[in-house]
Protein backbone atom coordinates (compact mmCIF):
# COMPACT_ATOMS: atom_id res chain seq x y z
CA UNK A 1 0.00 0.00 0.00
CA UNK A 2 0.88 3.49 -0.74
CA UNK A 3 0.86 4.78 2.79
CA UNK A 4 1.33 3.24 6.12
CA UNK A 5 -1.69 3.08 8.34
CA UNK A 6 -2.80 2.21 11.88
CA UNK A 7 -3.38 -0.71 13.16
CA UNK A 8 -7.29 0.01 14.07
CA UNK A 9 -7.74 1.06 10.01
CA UNK A 10 -5.64 -1.85 8.93
CA UNK A 11 -7.67 -3.80 10.84
CA UNK A 12 -10.94 -2.53 9.36
CA UNK A 13 -9.86 -3.04 5.88
CA UNK A 14 -9.07 -6.59 6.29
CA UNK A 15 -12.52 -7.54 7.60
CA UNK A 16 -13.93 -5.31 5.37
CA UNK A 17 -15.70 -7.80 3.47
CA UNK A 18 -16.59 -10.04 6.34
CA UNK A 19 -19.65 -7.30 6.98
CA UNK A 20 -20.19 -6.11 4.05
CA UNK A 21 -21.73 -8.42 1.05
CA UNK A 22 -23.45 -5.48 -0.58
CA UNK A 23 -20.40 -4.27 -1.98
CA UNK A 24 -18.85 -7.56 -2.74
CA UNK A 25 -21.67 -8.44 -5.10
CA UNK A 26 -21.80 -4.59 -6.39
CA UNK A 27 -17.80 -5.43 -7.87
CA UNK A 28 -18.19 -8.96 -9.24
CA UNK A 29 -20.80 -9.49 -11.43
CA UNK A 30 -20.87 -12.80 -11.67
CA UNK A 31 -20.29 -14.79 -8.52
CA UNK A 32 -20.24 -18.07 -6.68
CA UNK A 33 -20.50 -19.16 -2.78
CA UNK A 34 -17.78 -20.52 -0.67
CA UNK A 35 -19.72 -20.63 2.84
CA UNK A 36 -23.12 -20.82 3.83
CA UNK A 37 -23.76 -19.81 7.40
CA UNK A 38 -27.05 -20.23 8.58
CA UNK A 39 -29.26 -18.11 6.42
CA UNK A 40 -26.57 -16.32 4.77
CA UNK A 41 -23.90 -17.04 2.91
CA UNK A 42 -20.13 -15.56 1.99
CA UNK A 43 -19.48 -14.67 -1.53
CA UNK A 44 -16.30 -15.17 -3.01
CA UNK A 45 -16.27 -12.13 -3.89
CA UNK A 46 -15.85 -11.52 -0.03
CA UNK A 47 -13.38 -13.75 0.22
CA UNK A 48 -11.22 -12.30 -2.21
CA UNK A 49 -11.39 -9.19 -0.81
CA UNK A 50 -10.73 -10.03 2.61
CA UNK A 51 -7.40 -12.37 1.42
CA UNK A 52 -6.48 -9.26 -1.04
CA UNK A 53 -6.69 -7.13 2.15
CA UNK A 54 -4.82 -9.52 4.32
CA UNK A 55 -2.44 -9.97 1.36
CA UNK A 56 -2.06 -5.62 1.27
CA UNK A 57 -0.85 -5.45 4.85
CA UNK A 58 1.60 -7.34 4.04
CA UNK A 59 3.19 -6.53 0.51
CA UNK A 60 6.91 -5.33 1.98
CA UNK A 61 6.97 -9.33 2.96
CA UNK A 62 7.21 -11.12 -0.10
CA UNK A 63 6.73 -14.81 0.59
CA UNK A 64 5.09 -14.04 4.37
CA UNK A 65 1.86 -15.34 4.03
CA UNK A 66 1.06 -19.21 3.80
CA UNK A 67 -0.25 -20.42 0.79
CA UNK A 68 -3.60 -19.62 -1.24
CA UNK A 69 -5.17 -22.34 0.02
CA UNK A 70 -4.38 -22.24 3.78
CA UNK A 71 -4.70 -18.37 3.68
CA UNK A 72 -8.13 -18.60 2.45
CA UNK A 73 -9.18 -21.41 4.79
CA UNK A 74 -8.00 -19.08 7.99
CA UNK A 75 -9.88 -15.83 6.30
CA UNK A 76 -13.18 -17.82 5.98
CA UNK A 77 -12.83 -18.84 9.09
CA UNK A 78 -12.70 -15.31 10.48
CA UNK A 79 -15.34 -14.47 8.19
CA UNK A 80 -18.10 -17.17 9.28
CA UNK A 81 -17.21 -16.27 13.10
CA UNK A 82 -17.83 -12.38 12.85
CA UNK A 83 -21.34 -13.30 10.44
CA UNK A 84 -22.26 -15.19 13.59
CA UNK A 85 -21.50 -13.23 15.96
CA UNK A 86 -23.04 -10.11 14.34
CA UNK A 87 -26.19 -12.34 13.92
CA UNK A 88 -26.33 -12.66 18.22
CA UNK A 89 -25.79 -9.93 18.48
CA UNK A 90 -28.70 -8.35 16.20
CA UNK A 91 -30.71 -11.20 17.91
CA UNK A 92 -30.06 -10.07 21.47
CA UNK A 93 -31.38 -6.84 20.87
CA UNK A 94 -27.86 -5.43 20.42
CA UNK A 95 -27.78 -2.06 18.74
CA UNK A 96 -25.47 0.87 18.13
CA UNK A 97 -27.12 3.95 16.83
CA UNK A 98 -25.88 6.75 14.13
CA UNK A 99 -24.21 8.91 16.53
CA UNK A 100 -22.35 6.35 17.82
CA UNK A 101 -20.88 5.35 14.08
CA UNK A 102 -19.92 8.91 13.87
CA UNK A 103 -18.10 9.06 16.77
CA UNK A 104 -15.93 5.82 15.68
CA UNK A 105 -15.27 7.28 12.37
CA UNK A 106 -14.12 10.53 14.10
CA UNK A 107 -11.96 8.07 16.52
CA UNK A 108 -10.44 6.09 13.33
CA UNK A 109 -9.56 9.01 11.35
CA UNK A 110 -8.02 11.00 14.36
CA UNK A 111 -6.22 8.00 15.35
CA UNK A 112 -4.49 7.65 11.43
CA UNK A 113 -3.86 11.51 11.77
CA UNK A 114 -6.57 12.31 8.76
CA UNK A 115 -9.61 14.51 8.90
CA UNK A 116 -12.69 12.64 7.98
CA UNK A 117 -12.51 13.67 4.27
CA UNK A 118 -8.98 12.18 4.24
CA UNK A 119 -10.37 9.24 5.75
CA UNK A 120 -12.80 9.24 3.08
CA UNK A 121 -10.83 10.06 0.19
CA UNK A 122 -8.23 7.55 1.15
CA UNK A 123 -10.73 4.81 1.84
CA UNK A 124 -12.05 5.22 -1.74
CA UNK A 125 -8.56 5.00 -3.58
CA UNK A 126 -8.93 1.56 -1.63
CA UNK A 127 -12.29 0.67 -3.51
CA UNK A 128 -14.26 1.04 -0.02
CA UNK A 129 -17.22 3.31 -0.28
CA UNK A 130 -18.19 5.49 2.88
CA UNK A 131 -21.43 4.36 3.42
CA UNK A 132 -20.32 0.71 3.54
CA UNK A 133 -16.98 1.63 5.53
CA UNK A 134 -19.48 3.11 8.75
CA UNK A 135 -21.75 -0.69 7.97
CA UNK A 136 -18.07 -2.10 9.07
CA UNK A 137 -17.58 -0.07 11.35
CA UNK A 138 -21.35 -0.67 12.96
CA UNK A 139 -20.65 -4.26 13.27
CA UNK A 140 -17.68 -4.04 14.76
CA UNK A 141 -19.08 -2.45 17.41
CA UNK A 142 -21.65 -4.50 17.68
CA UNK A 143 -19.49 -7.44 18.22
CA UNK A 144 -17.50 -5.82 20.92
CA UNK A 145 -20.86 -5.42 22.70
CA UNK A 146 -21.97 -9.11 21.91
CA UNK A 147 -18.73 -9.45 23.74
CA UNK A 148 -18.82 -7.11 26.95
CA UNK A 149 -22.54 -8.20 27.99
CA UNK A 150 -21.60 -12.60 27.46
CA UNK A 151 -18.98 -11.81 29.55
CA UNK A 152 -20.39 -8.84 32.06
CA UNK A 153 -21.97 -11.65 34.54
CA UNK A 154 -19.57 -14.42 33.58
CA UNK A 155 -16.27 -13.01 35.00
CA UNK A 156 -15.60 -12.15 38.49
CA UNK A 157 -12.33 -11.92 40.61
CA UNK A 158 -12.83 -12.69 44.03
CA UNK A 159 -10.13 -11.18 46.43
CA UNK A 160 -9.05 -14.97 47.61
CA UNK A 161 -8.51 -15.56 44.01
CA UNK A 162 -5.87 -12.43 43.64
CA UNK A 163 -4.48 -13.82 46.87
CA UNK A 164 -3.87 -16.88 45.77
CA UNK A 165 -2.37 -16.20 42.61
CA UNK A 166 0.00 -13.64 44.59
CA UNK A 167 1.31 -16.79 46.92
CA UNK A 168 1.89 -19.15 43.72
CA UNK A 169 2.91 -16.55 41.18
CA UNK A 170 5.54 -13.91 40.72
CA UNK A 171 2.95 -11.15 39.67
CA UNK A 172 5.27 -7.33 39.22
CA UNK A 173 8.30 -8.97 38.24
CA UNK A 174 10.23 -8.81 34.94
CA UNK A 175 7.72 -9.44 31.54
CA UNK A 176 8.24 -11.00 28.26
CA UNK A 177 7.42 -10.41 24.40
CA UNK A 178 6.64 -14.38 23.43
CA UNK A 179 5.58 -15.89 19.87
CA UNK A 180 4.38 -19.22 19.31
CA UNK A 181 4.51 -21.10 15.77
CA UNK A 182 2.90 -24.73 15.98
CA UNK A 183 3.40 -27.40 14.08
CA UNK A 184 0.00 -29.36 14.65
CA UNK A 185 -0.50 -32.88 14.81
CA UNK A 186 -3.67 -34.61 14.77
CA UNK A 187 -5.00 -37.15 17.81
CA UNK A 188 -3.67 -40.51 18.00
CA UNK A 189 -0.75 -39.44 15.73
CA UNK A 190 0.85 -42.12 14.45
CA UNK A 191 5.49 -42.14 15.09
CA UNK A 192 5.93 -41.17 11.31
CA UNK A 193 3.36 -38.56 12.04
CA UNK A 194 5.19 -37.00 14.98
CA UNK A 195 8.87 -37.25 13.21
CA UNK A 196 7.54 -35.56 10.05
CA UNK A 197 5.73 -32.51 12.05
CA UNK A 198 9.23 -32.63 14.36
CA UNK A 199 11.36 -32.21 10.97
CA UNK A 200 8.63 -29.19 9.36
CA UNK A 201 9.13 -27.41 12.74
CA UNK A 202 12.96 -27.86 12.27
CA UNK A 203 12.83 -26.75 9.08
CA UNK A 204 11.02 -23.65 9.86
CA UNK A 205 13.46 -22.46 12.57
CA UNK A 206 16.31 -22.86 10.20
CA UNK A 207 14.81 -20.51 7.70
CA UNK A 208 14.39 -17.96 10.18
CA UNK A 209 18.15 -18.32 11.56
CA UNK A 210 19.42 -18.03 7.95
CA UNK A 211 17.64 -14.83 7.28
CA UNK A 212 15.04 -15.65 4.83
CA UNK A 213 11.90 -15.07 6.98
CA UNK A 214 11.49 -13.17 10.56
CA UNK A 215 10.01 -14.93 12.99
CA UNK A 216 6.65 -12.90 12.56
CA UNK A 217 6.40 -13.41 8.97
CA UNK A 218 7.37 -17.61 9.60
CA UNK A 219 4.64 -18.14 11.45
CA UNK A 220 1.95 -16.27 9.04
CA UNK A 221 3.38 -18.55 6.51
CA UNK A 222 3.40 -21.53 8.44
CA UNK A 223 2.05 -22.19 12.04
CA UNK A 224 -0.80 -23.75 12.43
CA UNK A 225 -1.60 -21.68 15.88
CA UNK A 226 -5.21 -19.66 15.89
CA UNK A 227 -3.29 -16.51 16.05
CA UNK A 228 -0.93 -17.43 13.21
CA UNK A 229 -2.05 -14.11 11.16
CA UNK A 230 -1.18 -11.98 14.09
CA UNK A 231 2.35 -13.21 13.59
CA UNK A 232 2.01 -15.58 16.58
CA UNK A 233 2.53 -13.01 18.71
CA UNK A 234 1.01 -13.53 21.89
CA UNK A 235 1.79 -10.40 23.92
CA UNK A 236 3.39 -8.83 26.98
CA UNK A 237 3.23 -12.14 29.69
CA UNK A 238 4.46 -12.76 33.19
CA UNK A 239 6.67 -15.57 33.62
CA UNK A 240 3.77 -16.41 35.85
CA UNK A 241 1.62 -16.75 32.87
CA UNK A 242 3.42 -19.17 31.11
CA UNK A 243 2.93 -22.42 31.65
CA UNK A 244 5.26 -23.84 34.39
CA UNK A 245 6.84 -26.11 31.76
CA UNK A 246 7.92 -23.66 29.66
CA UNK A 247 9.16 -20.82 32.07
CA UNK A 248 12.59 -21.98 32.44
CA UNK A 249 12.73 -22.41 28.60
CA UNK A 250 11.58 -19.19 27.88
CA UNK A 251 13.74 -18.11 30.90
CA UNK A 252 16.78 -19.21 28.52
CA UNK A 253 16.47 -17.41 25.80
CA UNK A 254 18.07 -13.86 24.50
CA UNK A 255 15.42 -11.86 22.60
CA UNK A 256 15.59 -12.39 19.36
CA UNK A 257 16.30 -15.96 19.64
CA UNK A 258 13.93 -18.91 18.70
CA UNK A 259 13.98 -22.19 20.41
CA UNK A 260 14.33 -25.81 18.89
CA UNK A 261 10.90 -27.54 18.49
CA UNK A 262 9.23 -28.79 21.72
CA UNK A 263 6.42 -30.94 21.56
CA UNK A 264 3.39 -29.78 23.46
CA UNK A 265 -0.17 -29.99 23.16
CA UNK A 266 -1.36 -29.97 19.67
CA UNK A 267 2.22 -30.42 18.01
CA UNK A 268 5.44 -29.21 17.83
CA UNK A 269 5.69 -25.35 19.05
CA UNK A 270 8.66 -23.10 18.40
CA UNK A 271 8.84 -20.06 21.21
CA UNK A 272 10.34 -16.55 19.82
CA UNK A 273 11.59 -14.11 22.91
CA UNK A 274 10.61 -10.92 21.16
CA UNK A 275 11.71 -8.54 23.70
CA UNK A 276 12.23 -8.75 27.94
CA UNK A 277 11.24 -5.71 30.25
CA UNK A 278 12.34 -5.38 34.02
CA UNK A 279 9.76 -4.62 36.71
CA UNK A 280 10.42 -3.44 39.86
CA UNK A 281 8.86 -0.55 42.44
CA UNK A 282 6.69 1.73 41.15
CA UNK A 283 6.17 4.94 42.56
CA UNK A 284 3.63 7.90 41.67
CA UNK A 285 2.97 11.54 42.35
CA UNK A 286 -0.59 11.89 44.31
CA UNK A 287 -2.17 14.84 44.72
CA UNK A 288 -5.12 16.23 47.07
CA UNK A 289 -7.50 18.94 45.93
CA UNK A 290 -10.64 20.32 46.33
CA UNK A 291 -12.84 20.93 43.35
CA UNK A 292 -16.19 22.91 41.91
CA UNK A 293 -17.78 22.15 38.43
CA UNK A 294 -20.03 24.75 36.66
CA UNK A 295 -21.72 22.27 34.36
CA UNK A 296 -22.75 24.04 30.55
CA UNK A 297 -26.55 23.01 30.14
CA UNK A 298 -29.20 23.99 28.36
CA UNK A 299 -30.27 26.19 30.72
CA UNK A 300 -26.89 27.46 31.50
CA UNK A 301 -25.07 27.85 28.32
CA UNK A 302 -21.16 28.64 27.64
CA UNK A 303 -20.87 31.90 28.80
CA UNK A 304 -23.27 32.20 31.61
CA UNK A 305 -21.35 28.98 33.00
CA UNK A 306 -18.52 30.96 32.77
CA UNK A 307 -19.33 33.93 34.88
CA UNK A 308 -21.05 31.83 37.51
CA UNK A 309 -17.81 30.26 38.19
CA UNK A 310 -15.88 33.60 38.21
CA UNK A 311 -18.64 35.08 40.92
CA UNK A 312 -17.58 32.10 42.70
CA UNK A 313 -13.65 32.85 42.26
CA UNK A 314 -14.16 36.27 43.34
CA UNK A 315 -16.08 34.73 46.09
CA UNK A 316 -13.39 32.65 47.04
CA UNK A 317 -10.57 34.74 46.50
CA UNK A 318 -12.61 37.15 49.40
CA UNK A 319 -11.99 34.53 51.77
CA UNK A 320 -15.29 32.32 51.77
CA UNK A 321 -14.86 28.72 52.43
CA UNK A 322 -13.84 26.40 49.30
CA UNK A 323 -15.86 23.70 51.22
CA UNK A 324 -19.36 25.51 52.17
CA UNK A 325 -19.42 27.13 48.19
CA UNK A 326 -18.73 23.84 46.77
CA UNK A 327 -21.74 22.13 48.57
CA UNK A 328 -24.29 24.87 47.70
CA UNK A 329 -22.90 24.84 44.07
CA UNK A 330 -20.86 22.74 42.55
CA UNK A 331 -22.38 20.38 39.43
CA UNK A 332 -20.17 17.79 40.48
CA UNK A 333 -22.07 14.42 42.20
CA UNK A 334 -18.72 12.70 43.31
CA UNK A 335 -17.22 15.33 45.67
CA UNK A 336 -20.19 17.51 46.27
CA UNK A 337 -21.14 16.22 49.21
CA UNK A 338 -17.45 15.96 50.82
CA UNK A 339 -17.22 20.10 50.05
CA UNK A 340 -15.07 19.00 46.37
CA UNK A 341 -12.53 17.02 48.02
CA UNK A 342 -11.42 14.64 45.49
CA UNK A 343 -8.90 12.33 47.78
CA UNK A 344 -6.06 11.55 46.93
CA UNK A 345 -5.44 10.69 43.03
CA UNK A 346 -2.87 10.54 40.14
CA UNK A 347 -2.78 13.90 38.25
CA UNK A 348 -4.92 12.76 34.73
CA UNK A 349 -7.86 10.53 36.89
CA UNK A 350 -10.48 13.57 36.79
CA UNK A 351 -9.41 14.37 33.72
CA UNK A 352 -6.33 15.85 31.25
CA UNK A 353 -8.28 19.76 31.72
CA UNK A 354 -8.01 19.13 36.02
CA UNK A 355 -5.38 17.49 35.86
CA UNK A 356 -3.38 19.91 33.68
CA UNK A 357 -4.55 23.03 36.13
CA UNK A 358 -3.35 20.96 39.40
CA UNK A 359 -0.10 20.39 37.85
CA UNK A 360 0.72 23.80 37.87
CA UNK A 361 -0.64 24.97 41.23
CA UNK A 362 2.07 24.78 44.34
CA UNK A 363 -0.15 23.42 47.16
CA UNK A 364 -2.59 25.48 48.83
CA UNK A 365 -3.03 27.34 45.80
CA UNK A 366 -6.45 28.53 43.86
CA UNK A 367 -6.64 27.95 40.26
CA UNK A 368 -8.36 30.80 38.24
CA UNK A 369 -11.73 29.01 36.22
CA UNK A 370 -10.74 26.93 33.32
CA UNK A 371 -12.81 25.11 31.05
CA UNK A 372 -13.62 21.34 30.12
CA UNK A 373 -15.68 19.83 27.42
CA UNK A 374 -18.32 19.64 30.72
CA UNK A 375 -17.99 23.02 32.37
CA UNK A 376 -16.02 25.62 33.97
CA UNK A 377 -13.91 24.27 36.93
CA UNK A 378 -12.24 25.76 39.68
CA UNK A 379 -9.82 23.95 41.39
CA UNK A 380 -7.62 23.99 45.43
CA UNK A 381 -4.62 22.03 45.68
CA UNK A 382 -4.41 20.79 48.38
CA UNK A 383 -0.84 18.70 48.79
CA UNK A 384 0.88 16.01 46.76
CA UNK A 385 2.74 13.09 48.10
CA UNK A 386 5.14 10.41 46.56
CA UNK A 387 2.76 7.09 46.87
CA UNK A 388 4.31 3.69 46.70
CA UNK A 389 2.14 2.03 44.36
CA UNK A 390 4.28 -1.58 44.01
CA UNK A 391 1.34 -3.71 45.81
CA UNK A 392 -1.41 -2.10 44.58
CA UNK A 393 -0.59 -2.18 41.17
CA UNK A 394 0.44 -5.92 42.17
CA UNK A 395 -2.91 -6.59 43.15
CA UNK A 396 -4.43 -5.10 40.12
CA UNK A 397 -2.28 -6.77 37.89
CA UNK A 398 -3.21 -10.18 39.70
CA UNK A 399 -6.64 -9.37 38.94
CA UNK A 400 -6.32 -8.82 35.21
CA UNK A 401 -4.43 -11.66 34.94
CA UNK A 402 -7.42 -13.65 36.15
CA UNK A 403 -9.94 -11.54 34.38
CA UNK A 404 -8.54 -11.85 30.78
CA UNK A 405 -7.83 -15.23 31.78
CA UNK A 406 -11.61 -16.32 32.58
CA UNK A 407 -12.41 -14.18 29.60
CA UNK A 408 -10.69 -15.73 27.04
CA UNK A 409 -11.77 -18.93 28.33
CA UNK A 410 -15.72 -18.12 28.30
CA UNK A 411 -15.54 -16.42 25.31
CA UNK A 412 -13.67 -19.00 23.60
CA UNK A 413 -16.54 -21.37 24.82
CA UNK A 414 -19.12 -19.20 23.49
CA UNK A 415 -17.64 -18.85 20.02
CA UNK A 416 -17.42 -22.82 19.94
CA UNK A 417 -20.87 -23.18 20.54
CA UNK A 418 -22.10 -20.63 18.30
CA UNK A 419 -19.99 -22.61 15.58
CA UNK A 420 -21.55 -25.76 16.60
CA UNK A 421 -24.84 -24.27 16.55
CA UNK A 422 -24.49 -23.30 13.63
CA UNK A 423 -24.92 -24.45 10.29
CA UNK A 424 -21.99 -23.77 7.94
CA UNK A 425 -20.98 -25.04 4.53
CA UNK A 426 -17.33 -24.60 3.55
CA UNK A 427 -17.59 -24.57 -0.44
CA UNK A 428 -13.96 -24.37 -0.86
CA UNK A 429 -12.77 -26.66 -3.16
CA UNK A 430 -9.55 -29.33 -1.12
Amino acid sequence: MKHRISLALATLLAVFAALSPALAQDTQPVDSIVAVVDEDVILRSELDRAVANIRAQYADQPGALPPEDVLERQVLDRLVLMRLQVARARDSGIRVGDSEVAQAVQAVAARNRMTQEQLRQRLEADGIAFAEFRDTLREEMLIERLRQRFLQSRVQVSEAEVDQLLETREIGGPEVRIGIILVALPDGATPEQVATAQEKAAGIKAVIERGELDFRAAAIRYSDAPNALDGGDLGWRGYDEIPPAFVGLVRSLQPGQVSDPIRGSGGFQLIHVADVREGGRQVVTEYNAQHILVRVTPTLPFEAARQKAEDLYARLQAGEDFATLAREHSDDTLSRSAGGDLGWFVINAWGPAVGNAISQLADGQLSRPFSSDVGWHIVKRLGSREQDVTEQNRRNQAREIISRRKAEEEYERFLRQLRSEAYVESRLAG
